[in-house]
């Protein structure tokens, strides 16, 4: 099953991101099956405010379990998390 999460950071929080970011980004790799599509949102001033990822995962609560151990959720990074389930049917990665 396939899962959108939309992740959206706290206010004035870029350093949290940039700080955490690369362990961000290690954490992804080593989860690499079941992430298909992922990256930051842009505010108007084309900094990074936030993550939208494409998971595909048994079911919600393992989406949501490994949405957890992100670094940037264990940092406290996101002000909200959406998690919603998705059928993919369009696109390059469509499994």
């Amino acid at each position: 099953m396939h899962y959108v999460a939309l992740c959206l950071d706290k206010p004035e929080s870029l350093s949290v991101r940039t700080e955490n970011r690369a362990a961000h980004l290690a954490f992804l790799a080593a989860h690499a099956p079941k992430v298909k599509l992922g990256g930051p949102f842009l505010d108007a001033a084309g900094q990074m405010c936030g993550s939208m990822l494409v998971l595909d995962c048994a079911d919600e609560a393992e989406a949501r379990a490994m949405l957890a151990q992100d670094p940037y959720a264990q940092a406290g990074l996101f002000a909200s998390v959406e998690l919603r389930a998705y059928k993919p049917v369009v696109g390059t990665y469509v499994a």
